[in-house]
């Protein structure tokens, strides 16, 4: 397989968000609350529950409480070897009353995605899951690379209604990406907000850089994917010379992993602010989530309780389980 560096091997992502705030018949003098919006801590965190010694990459009252079930990519079945998906569960707690945080993660038992892990492994490498629903036709879809019989990442993707009840819904595919897949490595992919745009890699030029193809109005997700190939644009402000792979959007923030000159060693997290029709110069994040080492595939979220941003990705950094580990960290939305 042609060389994607270390890949980056956090997934991504439907989102289930439970909120439990639990008020009693307290005068207003005595209410105990004294945080109404938590914060997810700036503080760097082992998701030591789902990291095993190979690479992962990629309520009680007066409590705001949140559920994120993830998919990533780990070798730890090949013991080092082959990359498959893996499922897992990370659950936090803050306290309103003293603004104290707790996290626990843990493999995943869920049943669909459990089938939806079945359908979309291949007999070779597949990296970077991500998840979206696309309120255009009503489908959740899972997109993915996997590598193909040359040694190449291709993009593929699965579609499925979303889960009601205990009915575990059907999952279709795979499907090529047509629309993007070429005879080198692309990888991915990732929507902005309203599934106008879809950001990816591919080092179609030889080092990875960051493209972009925007949909024509009023087409379907699915036929805009299975479209004939056609050459896509570098973004704009975010490339380097360097290699500069998995895009991730939030809003109007994009952030995504270089190794470009200048930071902190290896490869770094950037990000960067969508302002008047141009993304603004990448900004590092700074020591404090950045280390000598390589940081990968971030993953950017909210919960409507919480006054900032998550981030999930994964590194190497010396104190893990082994190999590349997923981290958790709170972020500030830029301005």
């Amino acid at each position: 397989m042609k060389n994607i560096s270390l890949n980056c091997h956090i997934t991504f992502i439907s989102i289930v968000l439970i909120l439990s705030v639990s008020v009693t018949d307290c005068k207003k003098s005595d209410n105990p609350v004294k945080f109404q919006m938590g914060t997810f801590p700036d503080s760097v965190a082992n998701l030591s529950g789902l990291n095993s010694a190979y690479d992962d990459y990629n309520s009680t009252i007066y409590e705001i409480s949140g559920s994120l079930p993830i998919i990533f990519s780990s070798n730890r079945k090949s013991s080092g070897g082959q990359f498959d998906l893996e499922q897992g569960n990370i659950t936090f707690t803050f306290d309103q009353t003293d603004g104290s945080f707790s996290m626990s993660s843990s493999p995943g038992l869920d049943p669909f995605y459990s089938n939806l892990i079945a359908k979309a492994e291949t007999p070779l490498n597949d990296f970077g899951p991500y998840r979206t629903f696309s309120s255009i036709d009503g489908k959740e879809y899972l997109i993915l690379s996997s590598e193909n019989t040359e040694g190449n990442l291709d993009l593929q993707y699965f579609t499925n209604m979303p889960m009601y009840g205990s009915v575990v819904p059907a999952v279709n595919g795979p499907f090529p990406v047509n629309l993007i897949n070429t005879s080198f490595d692309d990888g991915y992919l990732a929507f902005d907000l309203n599934l106008d745009s879809a950001y990816f890699i591919s080092n179609i030029e030889g080092n990875f850089n960051i493209y972009l193809k925007s949909r024509p109005a009023g087409t379907d997700i699915s036929a805009w994917l299975d479209s004939d190939y056609s050459p896509s644009a570098l973004v704009d402000s975010i490339n380097s010379s360097a290699n500069d792979k998995c895009p991730i959007l939030h809003d109007k923030l994009i952030v995504f992993t270089s190794d470009r000159p200048g930071g902190y060693g290896g490869f770094d997290l950037y990000y960067a602010v969508f302002r008047k029709g141009n993304w603004s110069s990448p900004v590092n994040f700074g020591p404090g989530i950045n280390s000598s080492s390589d940081e990968y595939r971030p993953v950017i979220g909210s919960h409507n309780a919480f006054s900032n941003l998550y981030m999930i990705f994964s590194s190497n950094r010396p104190g893990g389980e082994g190999g590349y580990d997923l981290y958790f960290t709170g972020i500030e939305p830029p301005e």
